[in-house]
């Protein structure tokens, strides 16, 4: 982002961000546009623009939302990683149907996912396991994500023992740690505006070819 636009953003705070939307086809599909608007918060600077709130909901109909990092996306859908032992997974295991919420203050933009889910492959899941820091493919083993800690030190105690385990070559893939897709079917593009006219461009995934239309804010 340039230092115009920053101060652009800057003095329309709480107004509206002074950029346009682009003309969008009626036979488009959404994937252009999250790709700009994400390269678009990867030059603003914001910290972790890849985060994303992931809202789930089991079986008992609680929903329960928690931030994660995006890691990868494309025409399939939305990918982030996690323990499949955790609490998100347990409930998208009971209820494929998922929400993901991005929001990049400083821009006045969000974008709102909403989908379902399905596993990545076990090899995919492998790749990205050991592109990560050792200490964090450690910290996956040793962490029983979502579960109740016995005593205040254990999870500690659980470092030590598993890096003495992987002291040296490769750590090895945990099967109960691995990624998500997000397979879309409505994606809404929010953009901040002036006496909250805000624009709300949505898509949505009708007999598998993608409809767009506008809403009121």
């Amino acid at each position: 982002m340039t230092l115009f636009e920053k101060l652009r953003c800057l003095l329309t705070f709480g107004q509206g961000v002074a950029l346009p939307l682009p003309e969008i086809p009626t036979d488009s599909t959404p994937l252009p546009l999250f790709k700009q608007w994400f390269e678009d918060a990867n030059k603003s600077g914001i910290l972790l623009p890849e985060a994303v709130s992931v809202s789930t909901c089991g079986q008992n109909g609680q929903p329960s939302s928690r931030m994660v990092l995006l890691k990868n996306f494309d025409e399939q859908g939305f990918v982030f990683f996690t323990n499949y032992g955790s609490r998100k997974s347990q409930e998208l295991n009971e209820n494929s149907k998922v929400a993901l919420l991005f929001h990049w203050n400083v821009l006045q933009r969000q974008i709102r996912i909403e989908g379902s889910v399905e596993k990545v492959s076990a090899q995919e899941s492998a790749d990205y396991f050991h592109s990560r820091d050792r200490g964090s493919q450690i910290g996956a083993w040793a962490s029983k994500q979502s579960q109740k800690l016995t005593e205040d030190d254990q999870l500690k105690k659980r470092m030590a023992i598993f890096s003495e385990k992987y002291a040296t070559g490769e750590v090895p893939h945990p099967e109960f740690w691995g990624g998500w897709r997000v397979k879309p079917t409505y994606i809404e593009f929010w953009q901040g505006r002036s006496n909250r006219l805000h624009d709300r461009v949505c898509f949505e995934k009708q007999n598998n070819e993608w409809v767009n239309f506008k809403l009121h804010p």
